[in-house]
C-alpha cells in the first residue's frame, strides 16, 4: 500500500517539480521534499493564508471551497490543492509546458491521494 512518503517522493521526481510538500491546515509540515534552495517547513507557513484566502473568494462567489490554487512566481509556480479536511498539497514546479498536465493528473488523482492521508 501507497504511503504519504511515497506520494512526495513520486511527486518530486516529476520534471521540473521543484517542492512537493503535505501540511496540516495550521501550516505544519507533515511530509514533504523539495530543492536545496527550498525550505519545506518554510513553504509549509504560508500555503494556510492561501487557502483561507481562496475559501473566503469561493463563498463571495458562492462556489464553495477550491479544489486547487495556482499561483505563477516568473518562472515557477505554486499549486496548492486541499486534498481532506486536514491535509494539503503544495508542489512548486517551474512554469514550463509540463506544468499543466501535472495540475491536470494531480486533479484527476485527488480521491486517491486524498486516501493515503
Amino acid at each position: 500500500m501507497a504511503t504519504i512518503r511515497d506520494l512526495v517522493t513520486t511527486i518530486r521526481q516529476r520534471e521540473g517539480v521543484l517542492a512537493a510538500v503535505i501540511l496540516g491546515p495550521d501550516g505544519l509540515l507533515i511530509d514533504g521534499q523539495t530543492s536545496a534552495e527550498l525550505d519545506a517547513e518554510d513553504l509549509a507557513a504560508f500555503v494556510p493564508a492561501l487557502v483561507g484566502a481562496a475559501d473566503g473568494l469561493g463563498r463571495a462567489l458562492s462556489e464553495g471551497t477550491p479544489r486547487s490554487l495556482v499561483t505563477e512566481f516568473g518562472g515557477v509556480l505554486a499549486i496548492v490543492v486541499p486534498l481532506t479536511p486536514d491535509a494539503i498539497l503544495l508542489v512548486v514546479t517551474r512554469a514550463h509546458e509540463t506544468a499543466g498536465l501535472l495540475l491536470l493528473e494531480l486533479r484527476r488523482n485527488i480521491t486517491a491521494m486524498a486516501e493515503l492521508v
